[in-house]
This record gives C-alpha cells, structure tokens and sequence, in this order.
C-alpha cells in the first residue's frame, strides 16, 4: 500500500472541513499512513452569475476533481453526496459513504433579527427546495442564491435576501448552528438525495481497503435507493426531483418527489422494501410515479 494517500478537495471552507473528515479517519485508524491535501476551484465554484441548470448541473462541481483523479493527482476525492451527478463514472466509483448527519432543510435569518416577515424574499438555490418553500410560504418571493454557504450568508447579512434555506447539515459542519432559525420536518420539504452524507469518489481497481469502517451499510443502502430515484426520472440541479430514505424495523421506507410541470405542481410518493433492493425500490417508486403523473 502506498504510504501517501492524497485527498482532493473543493476550495470552500466547508468542502475542506468534509475531506479533512476522511484524512482524520485514515489517520487515527492507519498512522502508517501519511494524508496530504490539495484543493481545487472547480466550474461550479467560478461560475456564480448564472443557475445550475444553465451551465451544467451537479457535474460543474466534480469534473476537475475526476480529471485528477483519472491523472492520478490525487488518490481519492471527498464531496457532499448530494452535489454529484446520478449517473457514477464506471472508472471513479464511490468507495464509500460517511454516516449521515442531519437530513433536514433549514431557515435562516439576516444577524440580529429574531423573527421574520413571510411575505419577505427568500433565498434559495434549487428548484426543489422553491417549489416545496411555496407551500409553506406562499406570499414570499423566492430568489436564487449562488456561492458556498459562508458567501451565501454574507449576501444575507448585507440585506439582499430576508431569509435562506440552506441544509442543516453543512451548517453544523461549519459549527454555525446557531445561525438557524427553523428545522424543517423532512414532511414538510423533502431533501435532496444523498442530504447529509459524505462520498468518498476514487479509482477502480485500486486498494482502498484503509477505508474500511468509514461510514454503514445503511447509510450506502439509503444512498443508492435515493439516487436510483432520482437518476431514474433523470434528476439533478435542473430538476425538482427529491427523495428521503430511512430505516424502520430493518425494512427501507423511500420516499419521492415527482414534479408535474404541466400543473407546476409536485406529489411525494412512497414504497418500502428490502435494505438489500434499495435501487431497485428506488427505480421501481420513480417508475409508478411517472406512470401515474406523466404526460
């Protein structure tokens, strides 16, 4: 086994507290091992006067971190689950999957207000989290946001925007819980696929056994029966696809988002299943769905 293992890495704050999770992980559990860091600014990082779907989707934010690691600049990459694309490169499989942390969506106000107007602009970057905040909210303007999340608040705290939705979970990592004003219940928006959880992206074929113990299997089964519905119904930055497993009683319990753009509208669908069919579930449930709310 090589001695170095080098982990590659988005240049935003939170995008290197997230790599640096696996580095500590490698190094508390092979001490033989040295870690070494690069970071890199991807597409998506430079790209912040335009929407996701404009320029690219999910893929703008890992295409230089796969190119590295096709060069074998790097050994492995880390990003937030819910930021890569559905479809996995054959050559750069996922490793491995954190444990997942806090699923939920959450709101967030400008600093020093302590409660907030609902007919007010909220900020938000996905279709999905707009289209579900329409029904919690339905007098507020939703408007888009582009940056990392510390940029996000800046544009926040300088009065553009009254309120943001933003996933608690990154929040945490950045130890800025104390910033969010409201959780969201996962009935009342519905996160993104992979929300909450951390990939591990590397090289087929090569030895990642060090790796071992990082993460569960039940996060990975909840993870590929979440993107197997979304990448069924072809899902991403442009789609207001969404979808939430968890376990219950060792019985999976997925449920969907599917969007009617004719009615401009969404459904949330469900299906439960076995942990060990949680793809096939996943496809199954995006299958009825379009089926049943197709044009």
């Amino acid at each position: 086994m090589n001695k170095k293992v080098v982990i590659g890495s988005r240049k935003s704050g939170l995008a290197v507290i997230q790599a640096e999770n696996v580095a500590e992980y490698i190094r508390k559990n092979h001490p033989e091992l040295e870690t070494v860091m690069i970071t890199l600014e991807t597409t998506g990082d430079r790209r912040l006067d335009i929407t996701l779907d404009k320029i690219g989707g999910k893929g703008l934010f890992v295409k230089e971190l796969d190119r590295a690691l096709l060069e074998k600049k790097i050994d492995l990459s880390v990003h937030s689950l819910k930021d890569m694309p559905m479809e996995e490169p054959p050559s750069l499989p996922v490793v491995a999957f954190s444990r997942r942390e806090d699923v939920r969506d959450v709101l967030i106000l400008p600093k020093g207000r302590k409660d907030w107007n609902e007919k007010g602009v909220i900020g938000c970057s996905s279709f999905r989290r707009r289209i579900q905040g329409r029904r919690l909210f339905p007098e507020a303007e939703f408007r888009s946001i582009r940056g990392n999340v510390l940029t996000r608040l800046e544009k926040l705290d300088e009065g553009g925007y009254d309120a943001l939705i933003l996933a608690a979970a990154g929040l945490k990592r950045l130890g800025l819980e104390k910033r969010i004003y409201r959780y969201f219940s996962t009935d009342e928006i519905l996160p993104a696929a992979g929300q909450g959880i951390l990939a591990v992206q590397g090289r087929r074929d090569e030895d990642y056994s060090f790796l071992e113990g990082y993460g569960d299997r039940e996060t990975a089964c909840i993870a590929k029966g979440e993107r197997a519905f979304v990448r069924c119904l072809d899902g991403g930055c442009s789609s207001p696809v969404a979808a939430y497993g968890e376990m219950n009683h060792g019985r999976l319990t997925l449920k969907g988002l599917y969007y009617i753009e004719r009615k401009d509208d969404f459904v949330i669908g469900s299906k439960e299943g076995e942990p060990a069919e949680a793809e096939r579930l996943g496809t199954a449930l995006a299958e009825e769905m379009r089926k049943r709310y197709g044009e």
